[in-house]
C-alpha cells in the first residue's frame, strides 16, 4: 500500500436503518477500490464486512467494521455501521472518527426509524450527511414515495444529484444532473456507458438542475453574484456551493443506487472525495475544550475508538491518527495516566484482512496489537504533549437484566468475560449491586445482551441464567411518629445498658425544620442543640438532631445513636429497602454508669427508629423513568395502550419528522423487557429512549403486593 497524505484521506461511516444494504454497499466499494476481485453477498456469508460466525449466522451487522479502499489516488476508510437500534454503539463510536456518513436508504421502505436514529446521531456529532438511495432494483422500489418520506424527515435539505431510469427490478441506469449525463449499466459488475441523456427525461433533468443551480448558489456570496449575473454555475461551482452546503448540515446530497448490482456505486466514491471534508477539515476537541487540528506537521497523537479481541491477534486497538505521524516502533504515552505504550505494529484494517504499514499519516485509521493497557476512549500522544481528547459519549442502556453462572464455581470466570465484553463494547454495562446483591447486565435491547449471551456460551463455554432484576426501592415516612426503646442486657459482669427516646419526620422540599410537634394530642417543643445532615449515596437526605437536655445520654453516645439509625437506614423496616428523606430528633432517654456502652445504644436507636418509622406512614417509593417513543402512526394507538398498561402517565403527544412520539413517566418495575415488546408490537419500527427521574410512592395495592411478597421471603429464609 502507498503512503497517503492527510488531504488524501476520507474516513466514511456507513449507516441507516436494518436491511438497508450497508454491507452489500461496502462490499461494492472495496471491489471498486481493488481491494478485492470479487464481491461477496449476506446471504452467502462471505462478505469482507460481516465477517464473525454471529454475524455470518443472524446474516445482518453486528460490530462497526473497519474497512478501506484505494480510489482515485485517494485511501477511502469505510466504517460499515450496524443498522439495528441494538447495536448502535458502533455508529456512535464511528462518528467520532469519520469526517462523513453515507446515509444509505431502502428504495423499497423509505426513510424508517433507524434511518431517523443514525441521522440524529450524525447531526448530534456534527457528521455531514450524504443520501444513498439503495435497492432501487428491487420488486418494491418506489423513488417517488422514498423522496416523499424523505421531505418529511428532512424539509429542503434532500438535494437531488440523480434520479432513476426504470426503478424496479428493471433498474440499470440514472440520470446525474450535476454531470448532465446518463449513465447506463451493462451488467452487474459496475460497468458502465456514459451516454446522452435520452430526451424523455431532459426536461426533468434541466429542471432538477435548476434547482441544484439555485442551491449552490446560496451557500457562497461568489457564487450567487454570478448565478444572479449569468443564471448559470459550472460543474465544479456547483459541487463546491453544494459541498459548503452539505459540510453546514443544511443540504443532503441525494444519489441513486443498486449496491447488489454495482449501479451508481462508483459516482458515490468520485462525488464523495471531491466534496467530502478530509481530516485535516475537522478539529478534534480535547478533554479542556481545545480543539486541535489534523495536521501532519505537529506531535503525533492518536485515538483509539474501539476494541476487539481475535482470534491469532489478541487484543486488537482499532485507532485514529488524530495529528502527526504514527510510525512503527514509536513510544507513546496515555496523558490521563502516564501509562507508556509501544506500538509495535501498524495496519491497515479492511475486516480479517490486516495489512502491515511501516506508517500512517494524521487522519488516517488503522489498528494495532499487544498494548498493554489502552481501552476504547483512550488517547495516546507523544511524551509531554499532555493532549487527551474528549471521550465518546455512548447512549444509554435501554435493556437491564439479573445474570448469574448456572454453576457457581463458574462465577469469577464469567465476571472476567463480562469485564472483557464491555471493554470491546462500552454499551454493555456491568456492575454488581451491592444493594439488590445481584450481578446487572446492562445493554441497548434483548438482541444486544442475547449476543452477550452467545459470546459467553459459545466463545468463554460459560452457561448463564438471565432473570428479572430487583428493583432499587425506598423506603420513607408521611407523617411524624414517636417511640423510645431500653435495650437492657444482664449476664454476669458487665451488662449492657441503652435508652433512646426519638422522633420521626418526612423531610419535604421546601419546608424548613420545626422543633413543635403534637404527639398523642401533646404538644412537644424540643430544644435543638445540634445538627447532622446527611446527602444519602442512594439519593435523599438524613437529618439529625441532638434535643438531649439535662444529660440524660451523654455526648459521647450520641455517635452510637446515629450509627445505629443509618445501619436501620440500610435496611428498611418494611422490605429491608434503603430509607430516605427522614428527620430524627433524639430528645430523651437514659444510661447507666456502669452499664452503658456504644452498643447498647446502637440496638436501642435501631429498635426505636424502626417502630417510629413502622407508625409514621410509611411508603415504599420505586424509581421512575422518563420515556420517549418514536414511532410510525399506524402503531400510536398499540404504544400507547402498551404503556397505559405499564402504570405510565402519558406527558405528551406529538409529531417529529413524520413520526409520531410518546413521552410519559413509567416506572422501572414495568419496563423489563419493554425494548422486546415495543418491537413485536411495531414490526421492529419504533425505537425509544429512557432516562431516569426521580423517586415517586408507589400505590397502594402495589405496596401491599411487596409487602407481602417481602413477609413470603423472609419466612422461607
Amino acid at each position: 500500500m502507498k503512503f497517503y497524505s492527510t488531504q488524501n484521506i476520507r474516513n466514511v461511516v456507513l449507516i441507516g436503518s436494518t436491511r438497508s444494504g450497508k454491507t452489500t454497499l461496502s462490499e461494492a466499494m472495496l471491489y471498486e477500490g481493488k481491494v478485492i476481485d470479487r464481491r461477496g453477498t449476506v446471504e452467502a456469508r462471505n462478505t469482507v464486512s460481516d465477517n464473525s460466525e454471529i454475524e455470518q449466522m443472524n446474516q445482518r451487522s453486528i460490530y462497526a467494521t473497519p474497512l478501506y479502499a484505494e480510489f482515485m489516488d485517494n485511501k477511502f476508510n469505510i466504517i460499515d455501521a450496524p443498522g439495528a437500534d441494538d447495536f448502535i454503539g458502533g455508529a456512535v463510536s464511528a462518528f467520532k472518527v469519520c469526517e462523513t456518513a453515507i446515509l444509505v436508504i431502502n428504495a423499497q421502505q423509505g426513510v424508517e426509524v433507524g434511518t431517523e436514529i443514525h441521522s440524529r446521531f450524525a447531526e448530534k456529532y456534527g457528521v455531514p450527511m450524504i443520501v444513498a438511495i439503495n435497492q432501487l432494483d428491487g420488486e418494491k422500489a418506489s423513488w417517488e414515495t422514498t423522496l416523499d418520506s424523505m421531505k418529511e424527515a428532512f424539509g429542503k435539505k434532500p438535494v437531488l444529484i440523480q434520479f432513476p431510469v426504470n426503478p424496479g427490478p428493471g433498474f440499470d441506469g440514472f440520470i446525474d444532473v450535476l454531470k448532465m449525463k446518463y449513465y447506463h449499466f451493462k451488467d452487474e459488475n459496475g460497468t458502465r456507458e456514459d451516454l446522452e441523456i435520452p430526451e424523455q427525461y431532459k426536461a426533468e433533468a434541466e429542471e432538477l438542475r435548476a434547482a441544484l443551480i439555485e442551491r449552490a448558489a446560496e451557500y457562497d456570496d461568489t457564487l450567487m453574484e454570478k448565478f444572479f449575473e449569468a443564471g448559470v454555475l459550472t460543474e465544479d461551482e456547483i459541487r463546491k456551493g453544494i459541498g459548503i452546503g452539505c459540510k453546514a448540515g443544511d443540504v443532503l446530497p441525494v444519489f441513486c443506487l443498486s449496491a447488489k448490482k454495482d449501479i451508481g456505486v462508483k459516482r458515490l466514491m468520485e462525488f464523495t472525495i471531491k466534496v467530502a471534508s478530509s481530516p485535516a477539515e475537522r478539529k478534534a476537541v480535547t478533554k479542556s475544550g481545545a480543539e486541535i487540528e489534523c495536521k501532519q506537521d505537529a506531535p503525533t497523537t492518536l485515538f483509539i475508538y474501539k476494541t476487539a479481541i481475535e482470534q491469532h491477534l489478541g487484543e486488537v486497538a482499532y485507532f485514529k491518527v488524530m495529528s502527526g505521524e504514527l510510525t512503527e516502533g514509536q513510544d507513546l504515552e496515555n496523558p490521563e495516566t502516564g501509562d507508556k505504550e509501544r506500538i509495535t505494529a501498524i495496519y491497515a484494517v479492511a475486516g480479517k484482512k490486516k495489512e502491515k504499514v511501516t506508517d500512517l499519516f494524521a487522519g488516517d485509521i488503522g489498528c494495532t496489537v499487544k498494548l498493554r493497557a489502552a481501552k476504547t476512549n483512550t488517547t495516546l500522544s507523544q511524551p509531554g504533549t499532555d493532549i487527551a481528547y474528549e471521550h465518546i459519549n455512548f447512549p444509554p442502556s435501554k435493556f437491564r437484566t439479573a445474570v448469574k453462572a448456572k454453576e457457581q464455581k463458574d462465577e469469577e470466570k464469567l465476571s472476567e468475560a463480562l469485564n472483557k465484553i464491555s471493554a470491546e463494547d462500552p454499551t454493555v454495562i456491568v456492575e454488581y449491586s451491592k444493594e439488590l446483591k445481584q450481578t446487572i447486565l446492562k445493554g441497548q435491547g434483548e438482541q444486544h445482551i442475547n449476543i452477550v449471551k452467545w459470546r459467553l456460551q459459545n466463545e468463554n463455554k460459560i452457561e448463564i441464567e438471565l432473570f428479572a432484576p430487583k428493583i432499587s426501592y425506598r423506603e420513607t415516612i408521611t407523617k411524624v411518629a414517636a417511640a423510645s426503646y431500653r435495650h437492657k442486657k444482664q449476664s454476669g459482669g458487665a451488662g449492657q445498658f441503652g435508652e433512646v427516646h426519638l422522633l420521626v419526620c418526612p423531610v419535604v422540599e421546601g419546608v424548613e425544620a420545626t422543633n413543635k410537634f403534637k404527639i398523642d394530642g401533646k404538644d412537644l417543643v424540643l430544644n435543638i442543640k445540634g445538627k447532622e445532615s446527611f446527602d444519602l449515596e442512594w439519593g435523599g437526605k438524613l437529618e439529625f438532631y441532638n434535643c438531649i437536655v439535662g444529660g440524660a445520654i451523654d455526648a459521647r453516645f450520641m455517635p452510637a445513636i446515629l450509627k445505629g439509625i443509618m445501619d436501620k437506614m440500610n435496611e428498611g423496616p418494611l422490605t429491608g429497602s434503603l430509607a430516605r428523606d427522614i428527620r430524627v430528633y433524639v430528645y430523651d432517654g437514659k444510661m447507666h454508669p456502669v452499664d452503658s456502652n456504644e452498643i447498647s445504644f446502637v440496638l436501642a436507636a435501631r429498635n426505636a427508629f424502626k417502630e417510629a418509622f413502622r407508625n409514621a406512614g410509611p411508603k415504599i417509593m420505586e424509581p421512575i423513568y422518563n420515556v420517549e417513543v418514536m414511532t410510525p402512526s399506524a402503531y400510536m394507538g398499540a404504544c400507547m395502550s402498551d404503556l397505559q398498561n405499564r402504570r405510565a402517565i402519558i406527558e405528551g403527544m406529538g409529531t417529529d419528522r413524520g413520526f409520531d412520539t410518546i413521552k410519559a413517566r413509567v416506572p422501572l418495575a414495568e419496563l423489563y423487557k419493554y425494548s422486546t415488546t415495543l418491537s413485536s408490537l411495531t414490526s421492529g419500527s419504533a425505537t425509544f429512549t429512557m432516562e431516569f427521574a426521580d423517586y415517586q410512592p408507589v400505590p397502594s395495592d402495589v405496596q401491599e403486593k411487596l409487602l407481602k411478597a417481602y413477609m413470603e421471603q423472609e419466612k422461607d429464609e
